[in-house]
Formats: C-alpha cells, structure tokens, sequence
C-alpha cells in the first residue's frame, strides 16, 4: 500500500497540512495548479512592486499554535505588525474609525510567507488534478488525500456521494465572488493615516487596504475588494468593472484625481458564505480543509483547519 499523502491546493491551508505531515515524518507531495505557491494569499507584480490581490491581512489569537507561527515570521522579517485601527467610510466620503486586533502583513506581499511553509516540501507547481477517489489521485494510489480548495473546485473533484458526505448540501455553504482592484497614483492623495477603510452602504467597494502602507514601502497603491454583487456583474469580463470601482474609492477616500493604472483581479471563490464549525472534513482516506472550515473564515482559520487536518492523518 502506498505510503504518501497528497495535498491538493497550495494555498496556506494546504502548506499547513503538508508541513503538519512533513513533521511528523509522513511523506507528503503538494500538487498546485498555479505557477506558485500562495492560493487566495496572492501577491502580484504590478508596476515593479508585489501587491497584495487576495487576502488583506492576518491576525493570531494570542497563545494559538498559529500565533507562534506568526511570532516566527515576524523575528525574521517576513512579517510585521501593521495596524489596529481601520477608517469607516460610506458613499459620501469617510466617517470614523473602528480599533480591533492587530492585523499583520509581508513586506514581501502575503504569499511570501505560503512560501515559507512550503520550503524543503514537495511541491508539483502547474499540475491541475482531475480526479479524485478514495485511496487514489488521478488514477494514481495514494495513502490518502487532501483537498484544501474552496467548496465548488473540491466538488468538482469529487463523485457526488463522496462530495455530500464530506462538504454537505452545496447550498447550506455557498461561497461569494469578489473583484480585488488595485489602483496606482503619481503621488498619495489620501490620509496619511488611513491603512484601510471598511466601506459601508456602497454597492460597489466594501473594503480598501493602503498596500504601501501595509507592506511599509510607502507606494501610493490602493487595492479594493469589491461587493459580492459588483463581482458577480462582472466575472464574464473583470476589467469592465474598473471605472466604477475607481469611481467608488475615490468617492469614499475623498481622492481629487484619477490612477496613473488599474489592475483588476477575478475571484469567483473568494470567501465561504456559512464557513462551518468543524475543523476539517475526513472520509475514506479523503480529506478537505482551508477557511471553509474552522469558522469564522479568516487565514488563521485556513491555516488552522490545514494543521490539525495534517495531524489527524499523520496520527499524531
């Protein structure tokens, strides 16, 4: 029987769960449609720069498992504490502030730290999978196998019983679109201390991170995650959504001028609507996990639901 697990999606839910089986001395292969690792964590090169496209930031309870993992980063520079304090905006321009936890960043873009939990693993980049069954992995036999992708890829994956068993009525746990739409000016034309600004009541925006200042390089580059409605509109064709996001954001930051450019970024699979309780799903030597699981979705969830996934089945 073989002996090797194969984690599907390397994203940090499934960097998690790899590294979880790596530790405890199971051999573990990391299959990834992507050109690199990072899944929803992404960073892109826009105009010489990473910019953070997919998740804004991370927080770590204090004393979690994950929160030593983030100490980690932290005292090797891959991540910094950011802020605590977001701005409150609504159509007509900013209104207030809102204080929370401490919200971390990467000055190397988020999904330089996916790779940090991913070195010495291995890792296929560019080997989209088909199939998956009990004990096998496109036809291949395996130990077991983990899918950490959201709902409607894992189902496509799947047979149908299989699928219901492990994710449920696929609408008790729908999963909403957004549009991630980062903006470049010549100069910063917003508050110096805005960090990020949760946009209320507006159709279009709903959140809007300062990726200069997050990443501490200064550069006057905003990224706007856009309504779940807004995306659905527009995920036939991203770009068209493009003058009214920037319409939007400049509307709610009080900005006096149009970007220098724009890029924008399809999520069909942003976020988990109705994340679920449990940790993760295990049947028939088939595994799933990422920020479906482990509520409320958030990466300490993802990370979370990879790493106690990968210590079940490494029987730790």
């Amino acid at each position: 029987m073989p002996n090797e697990i194969v984690v599907i999606g390397a994203g940090i839910a499934g960097a998690a769960c790899a590294r979880a089986l790596a530790a405890a001395g199971t051999p573990v292969r990391v299959l990834d449609r992507g050109r690199r690792p990072g899944g929803r964590m992404a960073s892109r090169t826009l105009s010489g720069r990473a910019t953070d496209l997919g998740a804004s930031y991370l927080t770590a309870r204090e004393g979690s498992p994950f929160a030593a993992v983030v100490d980690g980063w932290v005292e090797r520079g891959l991540a910094r504490p950011w802020t605590d304090t977001f701005a409150v905006a609504g159509p007509d321009g900013l209104r207030d502030t809102t204080s929370g936890p401490v919200r971390y960043a990467a000055p190397g873009g988020l999904r330089s730290l996916v790779t940090d939990l991913t070195e010495g693993l291995d890792v296929v980049q560019e080997r989209a999978v088909e199939r998956v069954e009990p004990g096998r992995v496109d036809g291949a036999d395996v130990a077991a196998a983990v899918l950490a992708l959201p709902d409607p890829q894992a189902r496509r994956l799947l047979d149908d019983d299989l699928a219901d068993r492990l994710l449920g009525e696929e609408a008790e746990h729908p999963w909403r679109p957004t549009l991630a739409v980062a903006l470049g000016w010549d100069e910063r034309r917003w508050p110096t201390d805005l960090h990020g600004a949760f946009v209320n009541d507006d159709p279009v925006v709903e959140w809007i991170a300062d990726d200069g200042d997050r990443r501490g390089d200064g550069a006057p580059v905003l990224v706007a995650h856009t309504t779940p409605g807004t995306a659905a509109a527009h995920l036939d064709d991203p770009d068209r959504a493009a003058p009214e996001v920037t319409t939007a954001v400049r509307r709610a930051l009080g900005i006096d001028a149009p970007p220098s450019w724009v890029h924008v970024h399809r999520w069909t699979y942003a976020k988990p609507a109705a994340p679920r309780e449990e940790p993760f799903g295990l049947a028939d030597r088939v595994g799933v996990c990422g920020d479906g699981w482990r509520a409320p979705s958030k990466v300490e969830s993802a990370w979370t639901s990879g790493h106690l996934l990968g210590t079940a089945l490494s029987g730790r």
